[in-house]
């Protein structure tokens, strides 16, 4: 495993060869193991397998410490990760691919749940803080930055319940529609961060919200 001085030698940042295609990167966030299937905390896995299913593509090499998987839009070439660590460890495999890919920041989008975000919202942000997510905490460490887009999908108020169990449960029947859509709204959304940018695609989507609210 690299260390964390080695990580960040690789942060990316550094000019693509202007002879490629320009590339992509879209990291979906979850934790490895049937157990977690369908889990509030597995959204960002979900929204990887949607984007697959549209491109063609499957997501089951193994590259990075993840599953890898690869597809074509237009001009550009879109890699899907899924970290394939449990969630608090899933900056290593986030800094390895964008310093193997020689990425840009701005050419990278996380995709992650969100307990602050009502059940199937969707917001985009061109950087910010973690936010209390393990995952999004662990990727800040390893590329030594905040300033790289996320896409979160929220999952709602765990109330009383503790937000370590919450996650990590299934969500309630009334809530799986309101999610289903936010999946459809965010895979959206990344095609057309792909074509028009983070900021065109804040104005899009932002302000969307589901029908129920």
């Amino acid at each position: 495993m690299k260390t964390r001085a080695a990580a960040r030698r690789n942060k990316p940042g550094l000019r693509q060869n202007p002879h490629m295609s320009v590339i992509k990167m879209v990291v979906g966030l979850g934790n490895p193991g049937d157990e977690y299937v369908d889990t509030r905390h597995n959204l960002g896995f979900r929204v990887i397998d949607s984007l697959a299913g549209r491109l063609g593509a499957d997501v089951k090499q193994r590259k990075f410490g993840a599953r890898f998987g690869a597809g074509e839009l237009s001009d550009k070439k879109l890699i899907l990760l899924k970290p394939w660590q449990y969630m608090n460890r899933s900056g290593q495999a986030v800094a390895t691919a964008a310093g193997f890919y020689r990425l840009s920041l701005s050419d990278l989008l996380v995709v992650t749940d969100d307990l602050s975000l009502a059940p199937g919202r969707i917001r985009i942000r061109a950087q910010g803080s973690s936010g209390g997510h393990n995952g999004l905490a662990d990727i800040v460490e390893k590329l030594g930055t905040h300033e790289f887009g996320r896409l979160r999908i929220g999952i709602g108020d765990n109330g009383r319940i503790d937000s370590a169990v919450y996650v990590l449960k299934r969500p309630r029947v009334k809530e799986r529609a309101l999610l289903d859509e936010a999946i459809g709204r965010a895979t959206d959304a990344v095609f057309w961060w792909i074509e028009h940018g983070i900021e065109a695609t804040m104005n899009k989507f932002n302000g969307e919200q589901p029908d129920s609210e």
